[in-house]
C-alpha cells in the first residue's frame, strides 16, 4: 500500500518578503503603513522608528486591523519573521492588497546595523 501526501503551501502573490535594505528604501514611501506586531512589552524594549503597534497576539487584533487602509501597502515586522507570517495571510484573507515582510525580523534589522529606538 502507497500513500501519497502533499504538502501544499498556499502562496500569496499579495505578500512579498523583503531585505533590512529594501524595508529602509520602503519605510520612505508615504503611502506604506508601518505595522511592528510585536507585544508591547518586546515593542517597549526596542522598536523601528515610525512603527505602530498592533499586537498580533491580542485579543483586538482583528478589530485593530480593521482601521488600517487595506487599499494601501502595509509593511510588518516581528522579532523573527515567524508572526508576521501569519498575520500576512490574515491581512490578505482580510482584504489588503499588498503586504511586504521583513524576513527575519527586529532580528535581521539590528543584526544589519540599523537604528532602533526605545521609549
Amino acid at each position: 500500500m502507497v500513500f501519497v501526501s502533499s504538502c501544499e503551501q498556499k502562496v500569496y502573490k499579495e505578500i512579498q518578503l523583503v531585505t533590512p535594505e529594501e524595508m529602509k528604501e520602503l519605510m520612505l514611501l508615504e503611502d506604506v503603513q508601518l505595522i511592528d506586531v510585536r507585544s508591547p512589552r518586546e515593542y517597549e524594549k526596542g522598536f523601528i522608528e515610525g512603527f505602530q503597534n498592533i499586537d498580533y497576539m491580542s485579543d483586538t487584533f482583528s478589530e485593530d486591523i480593521e482601521k488600517l487602509d487595506k487599499t494601501r501597502p502595509v509593511l510588518l515586522y516581528c522579532k523573527t519573521g515567524r508572526r508576521t507570517a501569519k498575520c500576512a495571510k490574515k491581512l490578505v484573507e482580510n482584504g489588503f492588497v499588498k503586504i511586504y515582510d521583513l524576513k527575519g525580523g527586529i532580528t535581521q534589522w539590528k543584526f544589519k546595523g540599523f537604528e532602533i529606538k526605545t521609549q
